[in-house]
C-alpha cells in the first residue's frame, strides 16, 4: 500500500520554490533600475541614454524615499501649498476705495401666494422685510416647508438646518422691531453647497468616503452671511468632490426636466435656487461648477474674480482655480451677496483686497461692450438665443464692438495644474483604496483622473504655470479695454481660459433650447471689475423675461 505522504513533499517543494521565486520578482518589480526608467520615460515622452539611467538610479532611490517620507505626515485638506496663484498682470492693482452701495432697490408688494413670494428676488424680499411686511420666520418656514416638498424629488439636500435657521430668523425679526436693520439681506434664507464647513453640521463633500464627516469650523463665507443677517438654511448636494451631479446619494435634478441632472457640481444650489426652493445660495466654480448648472436649471450665477472672497472653510480642489459666488433668481441679488463676501481674508492668503463698487445710478452709456464674433460665428447648439441677446443690446443702445478670442498658448494642456493639484488634495483618499468608495468610477471620473494625475512631472506642473503666466498677461491685455465682453457661455476655450487667468464672469438665462432646457449666455469683465457686469445683467434682465420663468412642476 503506497505511503501519502510521498506524493506530498514534491507538490510542497514546488510549492514553496514558486513562493520564493514569486516573492524575489515582485521586490524585484518594485525595484528602480535602468530599465524601469526606460519603461517610465514612455509616460514623459522622453528618451534618456543608458549611462543616464544608470547614473539616475540612486537619485531615483533617494527621491522614493523622500516620498514614502512625506506620506508619514497626515495632511489635512485644508492645508494649502505654499505656492500661491496670483491672477494680476505687471503693473495692474485693484481699487481700494470702497464706497457705499446704491442697489436701486424698490418697494415690492407682498403676493398673496406663497409660491409667488418664493420666486421672489432677493432685492424684492429685503424689502418685505425692512419695511416689515413678511417676518423673517415666516419667510424661513416657508423654504422649509418647500424643501421639505420638493428636495427628495430633485435629490438636491443634504443636510437640512430647521431649528437654527429658526431661531436666527427670531432673532432677525427683534432686531427689525427694535430698529436695528443690517442690510439687504437682513432675515434672507439662503444655502450652502456641502463643500463649505459650519460648525456642528455634517460637510460630506458629496462623496461616500466622507459622508459622515464633521469639521469643527465655520467658513469664512458663511460667517460674513451670518453677520449680514441671512439664515442659513440648508446644505446642498455637489457632485462627488466638486464633479458633476452625482452624489453618494443619487443623481440631482434639473427642475426643468426631472429626467435630467441638474449639472455640476454645484448641482443641489442651483437646482434648489430653480425651483424655488430658496432665494439664493452659494457654489463655487473651478472649471465651470457655477456656469454650468446655473445655466442647466436657468438660473443666475456670478464666479468672481479669483481672490476675491476668501476660500477657507471649504473644500479644496484646485488652490489656484477654486472660486466661491452665489447663485440666485437675479443679477442684483448677485451683486448683493457679493458685496458681503468680498473681502481679504487672514485665513487665506490667496485673497487679495479690492474694492466692489455698484451704484445702480451709473450711466450704462459709459461701458464699453465687446462680444467674441469668432465664438458667435462657430457655435451652433443654443446660437440663436446668443444671438438674440446681442440684438437686445443693440436695442437698448449699447454699441458693440467685435473681438476675437485667439491665442497662441497650449490652453487645454494647463488643465494638468488642476489635475495634479487635485489628486494632492485628495492623495491619501488615493493611496487609502478609499477612491473605490466613490459612486462615479469611469474613465473620466475622479478616481482614475487622481490615478493618472500621479504621472504628471513636477517640472510639467512648473512649466504649465509659466505659460498661465504668459496667458494672464495676455488675456489682461485683451480685457482692459472693454468694461464687459460677451461670449457664448461653453463655446470655444473661453470657460477654461478665463478660469485659469480668473477673471470674472455672469452666467444668465436667456431662453430654451429645443429640448426645452434653459440656456445661457456669459458677460465677462477685467479682474476685480464686477460691478460692470452687474450693471449690464441688470440691463439685460429687466429687458427680458428669462430670469423671471419658473419651472412648471414646482410653482405651486
Amino acid at each position: 500500500m503506497e505511503n501519502k505522504n510521498t506524493a506530498f513533499w514534491p507538490i510542497f517543494l514546488l510549492g514553496l520554490v514558486l513562493l520564493i521565486t514569486g516573492f524575489v520578482i515582485g521586490k524585484r518589480s518594485q525595484e528602480i533600475s535602468a530599465e524601469a526608467i526606460s519603461w517610465a520615460e514612455r509616460l514623459i515622452g522622453l528618451e534618456f541614454l543608458p549611462s543616464e539611467r544608470d547614473s539616475m538610479v540612486s537619485l531615483l532611490e533617494e527621491q522614493m524615499a523622500d516620498y514614502q517620507a512625506m506620506r508619514k505626515t497626515d495632511l489635512d485638506n485644508s492645508v494649502s501649498p505654499t505656492i500661491t496663484f496670483n491672477p494680476l498682470p505687471h503693473g495692474f492693482y485693484p481699487d481700494q476705495e470702497q464706497y457705499d452701495f446704491n442697489w436701486g432697490i424698490k418697494n415690492a408688494e407682498l403676493p398673496a401666494k406663497d409660491n409667488d413670494i418664493a420666486f421672489m428676488t432677493v432685492a424684492d424680499l429685503s424689502t418685505l422685510i425692512r419695511n416689515q411686511k413678511i417676518t423673517s420666520e415666516s419667510l424661513t418656514k416657508l423654504y422649509l416647508e418647500r424643501l421639505k416638498t420638493y428636495s427628495d424629488t430633485l435629490e438636491c439636500l443634504i443636510s437640512l438646518l430647521e431649528e437654527e435657521a429658526l431661531n436666527k430668523a427670531k432673532m432677525m425679526d427683534e432686531e427689525i422691531k427694535q430698529g436695528k436693520y443690517r442690510g439687504p439681506l437682513h432675515g434672507i434664507p439662503y444655502g450652502i453647497k456641502d463643500l463649505f464647513a459650519v460648525k456642528g453640521t455634517k460637510t460630506t463633500w458629496g462623496a461616500m468616503p466622507y459622508k459622515d464627516q464633521k469639521i469643527d469650523v465655520t467658513a469664512t463665507v458663511v460667517e460674513k452671511l451670518d453677520e449680514a443677517g441671512a439664515v442659513l438654511v440648508a446644505k446642498f448636494t455637489l457632485g462627488a468632490l466638486a464633479m458633476g451631479d452625482v452624489w453618494y446619494g443619487g443623481k440631482t435634478r434639473n427642475p426643468w426636466n426631472l429626467e435630467q441632472g441638474s449639472s455640476g457640481s454645484s448641482a443641489g444650489s442651483a437646482s434648489a435656487v430653480g425651483a424655488g426652493l430658496i432665494p439664493f445660495a452659494l457654489g463655487t466654480e473651478t472649471y465651470g461648477s457655477i456656469v454650468s448648472p446655473s445655466t442647466r436649471n436657468g438660473v443666475t450665477g456670478l464666479r468672481p474674480t479669483f481672490g476675491r472672497v476668501s476660500r477657507y472653510g471649504a473644500m479644496a480642489l484646485s488652490w489656484s482655480m477654486d472660486k466661491i459666488g452665489p447663485i440666485s433668481r437675479s443679477v442684483v441679488d448677485n451683486g448683493i451677496v457679493l458685496s458681503v463676501l468680498n473681502g481679504a481674508d487672514a485665513k487665506d492668503k490667496s485673497t487679495i483686497p479690492a474694492a466692489f463698487n455698484y451704484d445702480a445710478d451709473n450711466k450704462l452709456s459709459d461701458l464699453k461692450v465687446g462680444y467674441f464674433k469668432d465664438l458667435f460665428d462657430t457655435e451652433k447648439a443654443g446660437g440663436s438665443n446668443d444671438m438674440v441677446v446681442l440684438e437686445v443690446m443693440r436695442e437698448s443702445g449699447i454699441h458693440l464692438s467685435p473681438l476675437e478670442l485667439k491665442t497662441d498658448m497650449p490652453v487645454s494642456s494647463m488643465i494638468i495644474m488642476l489635475m495634479a493639484e487635485g489628486a494632492a488634495a485628495f492623495d491619501q483618499m488615493t493611496r487609502s483604496g478609499k477612491d473605490d468608495l466613490l459612486v462615479s468610477q469611469n474613465k473620466n471620473a475622479w478616481p482614475n483622473l487622481f490615478r493618472a494625475s500621479r504621472f504628471i512631472p513636477a517640472v510639467e506642473y512648473i512649466q504649465a504655470s509659466r505659460l498661465r503666466a504668459l496667458l494672464v498677461e495676455e488675456m489682461h491685455a485683451l480685457f482692459k479695454d472693454y468694461d464687459v465682453i460677451i461670449s457664448p457661455s461653453f463655446a470655444g476655450n473661453q470657460l477654461l481660459i478665463t478660469n485659469l487667468t480668473g477673471h470674472p464672469a455672469l452666467c444668465l438665462p436667456n431662453g430654451f433650447n429645443e429640448a426645452g432646457s434653459p440656456s445661457s449666455i456669459t458677460f465677462l469683465a477685467n479682474l476685480y471689475e464686477e460691478e460692470k457686469l452687474i450693471m449690464l445683467g441688470r440691463m439685460y434682465q429687466e429687458a427680458t423675461e428669462w430670469d423671471e420663468r419658473r419651472p412648471p412642476l414646482f410653482d405651486q
